[in-house]
Parts: structure tokens; C-alpha cells; sequence
């Protein structure tokens, strides 16, 4: 077998053709790389190439302190900011054995969930645009707005929030935000059905979608996939219910835990929606918990040079786009002798090379995009 790559020479009859999608392509997110050997229109190969945006944030967290190191976690997912930093603090809290106060438990649950539809909202809105759908994106960004306001009300950041601290959260919640929250999640909330009717009920959008990428359980498994990505495909795992934190515990009533069974592009938008309107649940029983409070910290008082005792602990989150694990080795310095960070977005990009091959370059994209990753995940 012979392969011609695009652009050196022509492709006879008897040879395939190797395309190379990004890595600056509006189909791949920004800056990854597919490399597709095709025959005709059909995929036979698919090898994502990653590391065009490496940081090499693992390495830095090993030069800085406790403190600092936050603002290195928050940026790898830019959609999911505090949930990014709310691993870490976590694993540091762990080595500690620190205990977070009960006020801090409940908004950091709030927050992470705000965070979570914030993240959901722009998949939502993006994905029909890739199909060809523009409406969605406007009704999308319209709600990420008035979320962000609040977000931005209590954190002073739009994107990159640094309110997590170890031991709880850089301040309280200002004077009358939780009315203001309660109004902008149930104005959010009776907005949702749009999507259901607009996108869901498009016989196009469904077309696209249904029957196309399908993903199963033994790949899910295989390849480390987890999130809306892996429930999509029936497999019913969530580590909110299943090994709760934070506050998640006590919210067993309201957390829902979405699954399909078709594990097709059209089974992770539904997924994704539906874990939407269940995020905006449980902020609101959130809110009411936190209303019932009475006043008292939002945080603990640390040291000024905070060092971890010698050792080491795994933590791990249910981020909005699958799992994050958060390996702290501590030497009892200042900074962590290693912080090793699983993100969602690496494990489920590698999916692409089972799912892709035999489908059309036409549904790439479609599958591509229902995979729902950033690529400073996949990075780091």
C-alpha cells in the first residue's frame, strides 16, 4: 500500500490520501491536529497529534507555593476555572488534614455547579454552529452573561476567578447576592427549552448526529473516557454520588445521574443538556441550604509560608467535562515536590483514533465537536 500526501503529489487510484486537518482549523477548536489517511471521502486512520499548546504547567507548579499555584490550575480548562482550582486546593487540604468550613463546603458546591452550566452553555451553543446552526450560540452566550455576572460579582474574574484558597474561599458572598442568584438561575432555568426545541427537535441536527461516532462502553474504558462522553454510552458512573465530596453528599435527592445507552453524538448533546438543567438544580438547593446557614467563616486561617508534610495523596473532581485527578508529592517544602494533573480532555481526545476510522470526513466534525474538550486540557 502506498500513501500521497495532499500537496506533494497527485493521488492515483490505487494509493491513499493523507489530510491534515489543523492545527489551525475552525473544525478542531483551535490548535490540535488530525492526521487522516482517507480512501475516497471515508476515514481508514485518524492520529490526533497534540502538544501545540503545552505549558508545561505540571512543571511550574513545582516552582511555586501553595498559594500561587491556583492560578496555574485554572487555565488549562478555561471553561471550567473554579472547578480547575477547587482539585487543588482539595489535594492540599488532604496532605494537611485540614477540615474547610461548613459555609465554604456549600458555596464552593454552589460555584462548581454555576461553573458547570457556564462550561455546558458553551457546548450547547457551539456544537449546532459547527453542524450549521447559528441560532443556538446566540441563546447560549445570552445566558453564559448573566451567569458570568454573577461569577464575576463574587470573584472579581470573568474567566480566571482565583477564589479558591486552601482552606476555603478567598471571601464571603456579597450582601443580597444569593436573591440575585436565585433570579438569574430561575430565568436560566426557564430558558433551557430552548435547546430541546430548537436543537433537539431539528430534524437536520438529528440526522447529523444520530447513528454517527458511536462510542461503546468497552472504548470507554479502554481509553480512560469519562464525563457526559462516557454516561452517553451507559456508563453510569458520577463521582459526585459515588464517592461524594464537597457537599454533594447531602444532595443525593436532587443529583441526577444522566445516562443513554446509544453512545452516538446525539446521545452526549442530549447527555450534556440534561446534566444542564440538573447543574441548575442543584446550585438552587444549594442557594436554599445556604440561606438556612448562620454566619460564620468562609475560610481558615493558614500560616504565612504554608508547607505540606512530607508525603503524598490523590484527589480527584467530576469536572464539567469528565474526571480531573490532582497526584500532590509533598517533601515539606513550600512548593509540591509533584503535582501530577489528570485531565478529562487528554483521555478523551485519544477516543478519536476507534471512532473516527470507517466513518465519512463529512461526520468528523460531528464527532469532533460532540466530544466536548478544550484543548489547553488536553495540553497542560
Amino acid at each position: 500500500m502506498t500513501e500521497t500526501t495532499v500537496g506533494i503529489g497527485g493521488a492515483a487510484e490505487s494509493t491513499d490520501m493523507v489530510l491534515n486537518i489543523g492545527p489551525q482549523h475552525p473544525s478542531t477548536h483551535g490548535v490540535l491536529r488530525l492526521r487522516l489517511v482517507l480512501d475516497g471521502e471515508r476515514i481508514r486512520h485518524a492520529e490526533p497529534i497534540i502538544g501545540y499548546m503545552h505549558r508545561g504547567a505540571e512543571k511550574l507548579f513545582e516552582a511555586r507555593d501553595y498559594r500561587q499555584i491556583i492560578v496555574l490550575a485554572n487555565r488549562h480548562d478555561w471553561l471550567s476555572a473554579f472547578s480547575n482550582e477547587l482539585g487543588v486546593v482539595m489535594a492540599v487540604e488532604r496532605m494537611l488534614g485540614m477540615e474547610v468550613p461548613e459555609r465554604a463546603v456549600w458555596t464552593r458546591t454552589l460555584l462548581a455547579e454555576l461553573n458547570r452550566v457556564l462550561n455546558h452553555l458553551m457546548f450547547l451553543g457551539s456544537y449546532p454552529l459547527e453542524l450549521g446552526g447559528i441560532t443556538p450560540i446566540f441563546h447560549a452566550f445570552q445566558e453564559r452573561e448573566e451567569l458570568q455576572h454573577l461569577m464575576e460579582e463574587v470573584s472579581g474574574g470573568r474567566m480566571h476567578y482565583m477564589f479558591n484558597r486552601v482552606g476555603g474561599l478567598k471571601e464571603d458572598l456579597p450582601a443580597g447576592w444569593l436573591d440575585r442568584a436565585r433570579a438569574t438561575i430561575a430565568t436560566a432555568t426557564s430558558r433551557m427549552d430552548v435547546y430541546d426545541r430548537l436543537v433537539l427537535g431539528n430534524e437536520i441536527f438529528r440526522g447529523r448526529t444520530r447513528g454517527v461516532g458511536v462510542l461503546s462502553r468497552e472504548a470507554v474504558h479502554a481509553y480512560g473516557v469519562s464525563g457526559p462522553i462516557a454516561r452517553a454510552s451507559g456508563v453510569d458512573f458520577d463521582l459526585r454520588r459515588d464517592e461524594p465530596y464537597l457537599a454533594y453528599g447531602e444532595l443525593g435527592d436532587t443529583l441526577r445521574v444522566v445516562t443513554r445507552q446509544e453512545g452516538d453524538c446525539l446521545a452526549r448533546f442530549e447527555c450534556l443538556l440534561e446534566q444542564t438543567h440538573n447543574s441548575l438544580e442543584l446550585a438552587d438547593a444549594c442557594l436554599d441550604r445556604l440561606a438556612e446557614l448562620p454566619p460564620g467563616p468562609i475560610n481558615q486561617r493558614l500560616p504565612k509560608v504554608l508547607k505540606a508534610p512530607e508525603g503524598h495523596t490523590y484527589a480527584w473532581t467530576e469536572n464539567p467535562l469528565g474526571l480531573n485527578g490532582y497526584y500532590l508529592v509533598s517533601k515539606g517544602d513550600k512548593t509540591p515536590y509533584r503535582l501530577k494533573l489528570r485531565s478529562a480532555s487528554y483521555n478523551n481526545i485519544q477516543a478519536l483514533t476507534e471512532l473516527l476510522p470507517g466513518t465519512l470526513v463529512a461526520d468528523m466534525v460531528s464527532i469532533l465537536g460532540s466530544l466536548f474538550f478544550v484543548v489547553g486540557d488536553i495540553d497542560k
